[in-house]
């Protein structure tokens, strides 16, 4: 009895200790610009307005994209593997994804990935008329300047309504930190900060 009792009283403790613990996390309110940028971005994505969008992202997250794409080409085990790879970019050759800014190389790269869905102009006409995007929510991290927006999106194939949920995470843009960019790998990939206070480190 004794035993229970103590275990009891031990769980209400940690329980009313997670409870007090500080709230990182600040509520943002519905006019909050990042509110109106996420819907902003989605929209451009969905009309495959890939240069606003690309404006939209950070560059260093591009510049990685640009990257991995690029040694994974490269990396191709045959020239006809590595030229299936190279199909719809429209490039002769891989050297010259290599020379594209990150914005330039988001733009062909999006471009070629939707010519492999081949979607009717009429199924891309639908799916652009019909799109729905519903804020749910805006979060702050304070200490970190971040803002995270949960985004529902509803939009309708010829044959079927598509909904999805979405975390968008927003950072300070590092040229002007009154402005955001979206970080589109935040939810994905993890952030390493080394203990020694160094710049913080790719994921390998």
């Amino acid at each position: 009895m004794q035993v229970r009792f103590f275990l009891r009283s031990l769980l209400a403790v940690s329980f009313f200790s997670l409870v007090a613990q500080p709230v990182r996390a600040e509520q943002l309110p519905s006019d909050h610009p990042c509110a109106g940028m996420v819907k902003k971005y989605l929209a451009a994505v969905v009309q495959q307005d890939w240069k606003t969008a690309a404006q939209m992202l950070l560059t260093s997250s591009l510049e990685r994209r640009q990257r991995e794409t690029v040694q994974i080409i490269k990396s191709a085990p045959t020239m006809t593997d590595e030229e299936n790879m190279l199909a719809g970019y429209n490039v002769k050759g891989v050297g010259e994804l290599e020379k594209m800014s990150p914005q330039e190389f988001y733009q062909v790269d999006r471009e070629a990935w939707h010519k492999k869905l081949k979607l009717t102009p009429e199924a891309t006409k639908r799916k652009q008329e019909t799109l729905k995007i519903t804020v749910l929510g805006l979060a702050e991290e304070k200490d970190k300047g971040f803002v995270h927006v949960t985004v529902r999106t509803s939009q309708e194939t010829l044959t079927d309504r598509i909904e999805e949920l979405f975390l968008i995470s927003f950072v300070p843009d590092p040229a002007n930190p009154k402005n955001y960019l979206i970080s589109p790998e935040m939810k994905d990939r993890p952030v390493i900060t080394p203990l020694d206070g160094s710049a913080p480190k790719e994921e390998k």
